[in-house]
């Protein structure tokens, strides 16, 4: 048949054609035949009409697709079976019992044992189903259809939802780095006294673009004077399933070790790939290659500086051309607003409340 192949004519559907129309009710054609051909398939053995059913055979099996009235068509034998609807059945009807349960336990079970799944003539002729009166099929499919759209709109409204609450947390961050969260307690002890406490050599900041207003009690300073910035290493030495300490890449625990190079409560985030994706762990672990280990030092609590990275473009510090990286560097230069050390903890059990209701209301 393919020597019959043409780049005009009629167009000639694979099981990846009839998938495409199935999910998107069109498909950019590149095989045809000819009409001549066509007409004479059509002649001697017949060829899709209107409510027919064209079923998906081999390889990504059992996608069903009635043809419309326009249709115009023929299909890869064996590939794709088409399905005459001689007695008149609701083709939309029988388009939903292809897909149910009933039908795809019976397409996938008669496959197994194959080395592509598959569907023949003799197989599908022996599918048992169930089939209602004309006028029941009617009803069941407007009944499936009004279910579907209330599904479709619940859908729709849990999307709005899912982005008003993905820009609810990110301004609930944003207001917390601007000391505009909590109220500011002038007990507290100011940031730049701590700071200097801490460390008298402390190169404390006085102005900062991004932080234009920041309360009169915080202070700006380098990521690099608060935080101890861990290198990844390959976890080939330490690696051992059976190990007490896990081992951390960018996305999360890839592995279990017998060491350790980060302490509980540093802050992960990626080195390269996945850089804006900061974690926060609570036990001491290895950290790889293709991530970063962070500890605060006693100026910070360790949640809010989490909090800080979850508010922080790394990005921005992006500077590769091709797969997103970070330097160490690059992070220690970073410019991090520091609360007093009492209103941090404030902080972050502000935001945590605000977590806690947004999550009851996605529940």
């Amino acid at each position: 048949m393919k020597s019959d192949w043409r780049t005009e004519g009629v167009p000639f559907y694979r099981t990846r054609e009839i998938v495409r129309l199935s999910e998107q009710g069109h498909v950019d054609n590149d095989l045809f035949i000819s009409p001549s051909l066509y007409e004479e398939i059509r002649r001697q053995y017949g060829v899709p009409m209107e409510n027919d059913i064209m079923l998906t055979a081999v390889g990504t099996i059992g996608i069903p697709y009635v043809v419309k009235k326009d249709d115009c068509f023929y299909y890869k034998d064996a590939s794709v079976l088409c399905l005459s609807n001689v007695f008149d059945v609701s083709p939309e009807y029988f388009q939903y019992v292809l897909l149910s349960s009933l039908l795809r336990d019976q397409m996938f079970s008669a496959s197994k044992g194959t080395t592509v799944d598959t569907i023949t003539i003799e197989r599908a002729s022996e599918y048992k189903t169930l089939l209602p009166p004309l006028r029941e099929q009617y009803r069941i499919v407007n009944e499936i259809k009004r279910i579907f759209s209330i599904i479709d709109c619940a859908e729709s409204n849990l999307r709005i939802l899912n982005n008003l609450i993905h820009k609810a947390k990110s301004k609930i961050l944003e207001l917390a780095m601007q000391g505009k969260l909590v109220p500011q307690d002038p007990t507290d002890e100011p940031a730049t006294d701590m700071l200097k406490r801490i460390n008298p050599n402390a190169k404390i900041l006085t102005d900062f673009q991004h932080y234009p207003q920041l309360p009169s009690n915080w202070a700006l300073i380098r990521l690099g004077e608060v935080v101890k910035v861990v290198n990844g290493k390959s976890q080939k030495d330490v690696e051992n399933q059976f190990g007490a300490y896990p081992i951390y890449g960018s996305g999360g625990i890839i592995g279990m070790a017998d060491a350790y190079s980060c302490l509980a409560g540093s802050t992960i985030i990626g080195r390269k790939g996945t850089i804006n994706n900061p974690l926060f762990i609570r036990v001491n672990f290895w950290n790889v290659d293709t991530a970063f280990g962070m500890k605060p030092n006693e100026a910070l609590d360790d949640k809010f500086f989490y909090y800080f990275c979850r508010s922080f473009n790394f990005a921005s510090l992006d500077k590769s051309s091709t797969i997103p990286s970070l330097t160490k560097t690059a992070i220690e230069n970073i410019i991090i607003p520091i609360p007093p050390k009492r209103e941090q903890q404030s902080i972050v059990q502000k935001i945590e409340e605000y977590a806690m209701i947004m999550s009851r209301i996605m529940c």
